[in-house]
């Protein structure tokens, strides 16, 4: 971990956007005709800001590490009791405006688990769930009866530094296995002398069987002429994910989770033929469960 901040952490906005929402005029700016030669997105799941046993770690320093034009959060926490939460923190604290959220699920998130150890989250042995969303089947020890929580909303924003317009969040439904619904937020902004479609997301596990809402999310992208990027947690593997969206390509491979060791890419960053992927990276050193991918992009 980087650090760490008093409980429970600051994780989430105070004016969540529903899933069938358009987000509110004051970030539906104007693009203007000319924007940058260059564009860095990233995408990270910050899992609340906590580790897995419930400690936090310092969320802002790890996202102005990415220096990020366009920053997509999964997992980002909005608390009931109307204090500032991931998005707004890191917004306010990075300069960044908050484009849209959306709230994917209601949730009680527990105080940290009393341990001095190094390891990122509890033995399978030892369980004590950091979060429990309300609409889970399974039902994993919180711990203790006195372990404290806060009740609040478990969603994913999109936050830019960049002049961004027309954003609105699209709902992708909620499918019977998965305890939470789950959303895209797209918006516009410029790239060079074109209008390039951000869409951020964090969609359902396979288990919970996501393709049938993988293909409704790719009738909401962008066209393949026209400059696109597609990021976000998607809960499955690169070459399946890709595949369901036919003429898009990955921009970033590399292993993502779990963070302390990961064997598998879960987070991606994806777009169409009119972009040019100038650089792209996986980030290590997070006190997430996931590692965030960060890319820089331009016009063919």
């Amino acid at each position: 971990m980087t650090g760490c901040a008093p409980w429970p952490p600051l994780s989430g906005a105070t004016d969540p956007v529903a899933t069938d929402a358009v987000a509110p005029d004051a970030v539906a700016r104007a693009v203007p005709g000319a924007g940058p030669a260059t564009l860095r997105v990233a995408s990270f799941n910050v899992h609340m800001g906590v580790d897995g046993w419930g400690r936090p770690f310092d969320l802002v320093a790890e996202c102005a590490a990415l220096d990020a034009d366009v920053l997509v959060l999964q997992e980002a926490w909005t608390p009931d009791d109307g204090c500032p939460g991931t998005a707004a923190l890191v917004a306010g604290r990075l300069g960044y405006e908050v484009v849209a959220e959306a709230d994917l699920a209601h949730a009680r998130l527990y105080a940290p688990v009393a341990t001095d150890t190094r390891r990122w989250a509890p033995l399978l042995s030892q369980v004590r769930k950091t979060l429990r969303l309300d609409d889970e089947r399974f039902k994993v020890p919180a711990g203790s009866r006195d372990r404290a929580s806060v009740s609040g909303r478990w969603g994913v924003a999109v936050l830019a530094r960049v002049p961004c317009r027309d954003a609105e969040v699209l709902s992708l439904g909620k499918l019977r296995r998965d305890p939470a619904s789950r959303a895209v937020i797209r918006c516009t902004t410029a790239l060079g002398g074109a209008e390039l479609t951000v869409h951020g997301t964090h969609m359902s596990h396979i288990t919970h069987l996501s393709p049938a809402q993988y293909r409704r999310l790719a009738r909401l992208l962008s066209p393949l002429d026209r400059p696109g990027v597609l990021a976000g947690d998607m809960n499955m593997w690169g070459p399946p994910a890709s595949s369901f969206f036919r003429g898009w390509r990955r921009a970033v491979v590399g292993r993502t989770w779990p963070a302390h060791r990961p064997h598998s890419q879960l987070d991606h960053v994806l777009v169409t033929p009119a972009l040019r992927v100038v650089d792209a990276r996986v980030v290590d050193g997070t006190g997430s469960d996931h590692r965030p991918v960060v890319v820089t992009l331009a016009l063919v």
